[in-house]
């Protein structure tokens, strides 16, 4: 009862009106933050320096800077972006409205370069940020709802920008298309890997037999402690997802599930390959259903 006093007084962390329920915040502070009436809501106040950390996290990645610290404000330089995740990918926070509240990463390269899997928000000093790790070479778009910030990074970066040939009226200008469904080697340990389904241009990036960039066609659901796909906001087939699923569920090597949305896992490479064929399988079973947001529990 204190902790809804004090935030309902203005002394605490709050999420305010402005959220859209993206489950960003969510994911950076769980068990701080959950889900109640369509948005996120504060479900206590910190008890120690960690958990603080996570509350910054979570303000500074939220696309509608909803989550709010005890005064109001966000303090620059608790900013933990881009964060780690391992040795080689890190989250690049700052998620953007305008790709639908994606999370987007970056991954690094034995030789110091670095790829960006989606876009952040668009900003100079965050485009200093993310290059100040290594010269970021290329930009890889899993599929049109995330192209908004492409260009313009690619074009601060020097890097190429790639989609999806089934996708490139969202990135007309791209350096790079994909075409058709064959796995393409990108770069030395990079595979983009067409996947249509949730679009019909959608990507997986697979680095290393070790990360998977999902983009928005699977992702770890916190609620059935599984992969998941987002059956109700597959926008173009979910019968081509499933063929898809199919057709690359055994050519698939990873550890890493690396989503733009839902939660992010890491398990054996051995539990994710029966993991995702058994996904497959269900999938097959699902149906075309209406687009529904509000059916989304992550």
């Amino acid at each position: 009862m204190a902790d809804e006093v004090d935030e309902q007084a203005g002394h605490g962390w709050r999420v305010d009106e402005r959220c859209i329920n993206c489950d960003v915040a969510r994911q950076l502070a769980p068990g701080l933050i959950g889900e109640a009436g369509g948005r996120s809501v504060v479900l206590r106040q910190p008890r120690d320096q960690a958990e603080t950390e996570r509350f910054h996290a979570a303000a500074h990645a939220c696309p509608t800077r909803s989550v709010r610290a005890p005064g109001g404000g966000i303090e620059a330089a608790l900013d933990p972006f881009p964060m780690p995740l391992d040795d080689t990918v890190l989250l690049c926070g700052h998620n953007s409205i305008q790709t639908a509240a994606a999370n987007s990463y970056l991954l690094r390269r034995p030789d110091s370069t670095t790829m960006m899997v989606d876009t952040p928000r668009w900003s100079d000093a965050l485009a200093a940020r993310y290059e100040a790790l290594g010269p970021v070479t290329d930009v890889l778009l899993t599929h049109r709802d995330h192209a908004a910030h492409g260009r313009r990074y690619a074009d601060r970066f020097g890097a190429r920008l790639w989609i999806h040939e089934g996708d490139l009226d969202a990135a007309p200008d791209a350096d790079c298309v994909l075409r058709g469904t064959d796995p393409e080697l990108i770069a030395a340990g990079v595979t983009a890997v067409p996947l249509p389904g949730h679009t019909r241009g959608s990507v997986l990036y697979v680095a290393d037999e070790r990360y998977c960039f999902s983009g928005d066609s699977f992702y770890w659901s916190r609620t059935t402690e599984d992969i998941e796909v987002a059956e109700n906001v597959t926008w173009y087939s979910i019968e081509e997802l499933a063929a898809s699923l199919t057709r690359t569920a055994n050519l698939l090597r990873f550890e890493w599930l690396l989503p733009g949305h839902g939660d992010r896992r890491h398990l054996p490479a051995d539990d994710m390959a029966r993991r995702l064929g058994q996904l497959a399988a269900r999938t097959h079973e699902l149906r075309p259903r209406p687009v529904d947001f509000t059916a989304v529990r992550w």
